[in-house]
C-alpha cells in the first residue's frame, strides 16, 4: 500500500499553504487557488475563479498524493511520519523535476537524515528573489524533520522558546535570599541563628515548589 501523509502532516502542509478562496498569482506569476493549486488535469485554474474551502481540500488531497507518490518512488530510506510529512510539504511546494535532482534527496538516500533542513533552507527563492514566505515554510519543514513539531509557517512565526523555569527570579530571589540567610546565621551568635535560617530556607524551598508547580501546569 503507498504510503500517506497523516491527518496531522496534511493539516500542518494547509497551514504552510494558507486558504485562498479566489485565484490569484503567486511569486512566480503561476495562477493557484485554495491550497496552493495550480492548474491540473484535475481543476484548472482560471482568473477570477472562486472555490469553497472544502474544494480547495480536495483538490490539496489529490496534489498530495503526487506529491506522497514521487516520495514513495525516490526515496530509499525509511522515513517516520514527521520526516514523511515534511518531505510531501517540500515537494508538494518545489516539484518532482526539482526534487529528483536536489543534493537534499542525494544525501538523504544516503542515510545523512541531518543533512535535510539545512539542504531544504536552500529552496528560498523565486526567480532569483529571496522570498520570505518561502524562508518561513523552509524552517517550518526543517522543524518538522528534526523535532516532530509545528515550528512556523508563511503566515504564522515560530514561537519563541520557553523559558528555564529555574531561572526565573521568583526562583532564584527566594532561594539567593535563603542562602545568604544561612550565610548569617552561620557567623551569629549560635543555635537559635541556625534555627531561623533553616526556617527560612524551608519557606523559601516550598515557595519555590509551589511556584515551579504552578508554572508546569500553566504551560500544559
Amino acid at each position: 500500500m503507498t504510503r500517506e501523509v497523516t491527518a496531522a502532516g496534511i493539516a500542518m502542509i494547509k497551514g504552510f499553504e494558507g486558504f485562498k478562496a479566489k485565484a490569484y498569482l503567486d511569486t512566480g506569476n503561476v495562477l493557484t487557488i485554495g491550497y496552493g493549486h495550480t492548474s491540473d488535469s484535475n481543476y484548472v485554474v482560471k482568473a477570477g475563479a472562486v472555490i469553497t474551502e472544502a474544494k480547495a481540500e480536495e483538490l490539496l488531497r489529490l496534489d498530495l498524493r503526487e506529491a506522497e507518490e514521487i516520495i514513495n518512488r525516490l526515496v530509499k530510506v525509511s522515513l517516520n511520519d514527521n520526516q514523511f510529512a515534511a518531505l510531501v510539504s517540500f515537494v508538494f511546494n518545489i516539484g518532482e523535476k526539482q526534487f529528483r535532482g536536489s543534493t537534499l534527496l542525494k544525501k538523504l538516500n544516503k542515510g545523512d537524515y541531518a543533512s535535510v533542513p539545512a539542504e531544504m533552507a536552500k529552496w528560498v527563492n523565486d526567480n532569483g528573489k529571496k522570498i520570505t514566505g518561502l524562508v518561513n515554510r523552509r524552517n517550518a519543514e526543517g522543524g518538522l524533520w528534526v523535532k516532530g513539531s509545528f515550528v512556523s509557517s508563511a503566515s504564522v512565526p515560530a514561537a519563541p522558546p520557553k523559558a528555564n523555569i529555574l531561572t526565573k527570579p521568583e526562583v532564584l530571589m527566594p532561594a539567593a535570599t535563603a542562602a545568604g540567610t544561612v550565610i548569617a546565621a552561620a557567623n551569629g551568635p549560635g543555635p537559635i541563628a541556625y534555627a531561623i535560617g533553616a526556617v527560612i530556607v524551608i519557606g523559601a524551598a516550598v515557595a519555590a515548589f509551589y511556584f515551579i508547580r504552578r508554572t508546569l501546569q500553566a504551560s500544559r
